[in-house]
């Protein structure tokens, strides 16, 4: 059956990348109603469905927009509504960038399975395959196969060309438990990226608390200083390879959070998926492209 909230839950924080503090209200909403945010700094018309559809950007993150109103970063909330397994809700934010909160999914999660869901009176539909479907990134040599199954599960390889991070390889389905093996995987960067990042814009909210710091390339002590001073935090050490303010949760934190990244990208299908995902070297825009894809075309059928 279709499930929704209990009641209602308020997040407040700063969005990562625009640094602006916003309040978010998850509300429940009625049956077949699926997921979607309201801007209610522009008005209650102000509406946008999580759908792949309406994705608009995936800098560094994943955009949906509708009309005037636009919500940034919102994979790590759909992806703690997927893996709790809630299909109808309503996100009130008076604000452009979802709350970054510590980086992962686990507020979400934490303060939701303390009340449990609320069942609906609907069946649950599911988005079935008709054959196997596959994709390349021109741009990479990431790749995606999606096979029919009648379960879904995701088979994810991280490879950065990385020293430090190495391959990492996940393997999820419904038998493990995404409470306490996905949503506390926190967001991440490499060192190198953050003077980058900062040059361009994003990363305004971002701080020692909220993302784990890779340090791929030596560096000196006037960078760390820079970074130090950018940041506004102090002693800054560089500890196996990732900077010393954050303690991983798992030794593979990285190939987790990309799992909870593509579990929240997955569901902007709209219904859970039946299949098999085979994914190398994704990320949010080849993610988002692939559903888009799917959803253009005659492969896919109510279940």
């Amino acid at each position: 059956m279709q499930h929704t909230l209990k009641r209602e839950y308020t997040f407040t924080g700063k969005g990562l990348h625009t640094g602006v503090v916003t309040s978010m209200t998850l509300q429940p909403a009625p049956e077949n109603h699926g997921i979607r945010f309201v801007r209610s700094d522009i008005g209650p018309l102000a509406l946008v469905r999580a759908i792949a559809s309406n994705v608009t950007s995936t800098a560094r993150g994943t955009t949906i927009s509708s009309g005037d109103a636009a919500v940034s970063t919102i994979e790590h909330l759909i992806s703690a509504a997927s893996g709790l397994g809630i299909d109808n809700m309503l996100v009130d934010i008076d604000g452009p960038e979802v709350p970054i909160l510590d980086g992962s999914a686990l507020p979400y999660v934490n303060a939701i399975t303390a009340d449990g869901l609320q069942e609906q009176s609907a069946p649950r539909r599911y988005l079935a395959l008709r054959e196997p479907f596959h994709w390349e990134d021109g741009e990479s040599d990431a790749c995606i196969d999606i096979l029919p199954s009648e379960e879904f599960s995701a088979d994810l390889t991280v490879d950065f060309g990385s020293r430090v991070l190495g391959i990492q390889r996940l393997r999820y389905s419904h038998q493990v438990d995404y409470a306490t093996g996905i949503a506390p995987c926190r967001t991440f960067c490499f060192f190198h990226e953050l003077e980058y990042l900062a040059s361009k814009g994003l990363i305004k909210g971002g701080d020692m608390d909220n993302a784990i710091v890779i340090v791929e390339h030596p560096v000196d002590e006037a960078t760390l200083n820079r970074m130090q001073s950018y940041f506004g935090v102090g002693d800054l050490q560089v500890h196996q390879g990732y900077l010393n303010n954050l303690q991983l949760h798992f030794h593979d934190e990285i190939v987790r959070h990309k799992m909870l990244d593509l579990l929240g990208d997955f569901a902007l299908l709209g219904a859970p998926l039946l299949g098999t995902i085979i994914a190398r070297k994704t990320g949010h825009r080849i993610n988002t492209t692939v559903c888009k894809a799917l959803l253009e075309s005659d492969l896919l059928y109510l279940k």
